[in-house]
């Protein structure tokens, strides 16, 4: 572990070592270690909404790289070195930790906030009309009996631009 943060792919344990208890990190567990975290270096103080939104962007920026000049890569990464994966992991580490810190200092529950968000996209691309198709959810017809709301991505109303296209 580093400075206390418990990393992605470790598991908090009770009792200290061992794997004794091991359990699942949570985004709640890892919101307050970062929270502990910054205040125990008096970090808080530079933990402003524009400043972490700043900072996670250019980790997305150092995630980026890691793909940059690959190509397509296919899932599980078949030819990366351990150091390669590893790295991978310490960057996609750094988004999830910048991300969970500025939910918190946004009063936004982001677990709520993700589920509700795929509640949301399960009904903008209900399965039979979208069902390997890549295609966005303005390209197909919204019809009042798939669930569709007409709101935007936002939840705002009045997606009078889209009327007659599809769900999906």
């Amino acid at each position: 572990m580093n400075g206390g943060v418990v990393g992605l792919g470790e598991t908090a344990c009770k009792g200290g070592g061992g794997g004794v208890e091991a359990a699942e990190v949570t985004l709640e567990t890892l919101r307050r270690k970062m929270s502990e975290f910054a205040r125990e270096r008096d970090w808080e103080q530079f933990h402003s909404p524009r400043n972490l939104l700043l900072a996670l962007v250019g980790e997305v920026g150092e995630l980026s790289e890691i793909f940059q000049w690959k190509g397509e890569v296919p899932k599980g990464l078949p030819g990366w070195g351990e150091r390669e994966v590893e790295h991978l992991g310490e960057e996609l580490a750094d988004v999830l930790l910048y991300l969970i810190r500025l939910s918190d200092m946004c009063g936004v529950d982001l677990g709520k906030a993700a589920l509700r968000k795929m509640e949301l996209n399960a009904r903008k691309y209900p399965i039979g009309l979208c069902r390997g198709s890549s295609k966005k959810h303005t390209h197909y017809t919204t019809t009042p009996d798939n669930g569709a709301s007409g709101d935007d991505d936002n939840g705002n109303a009045g997606a009078d631009a889209d009327a007659g296209k599809e769900q999906c």
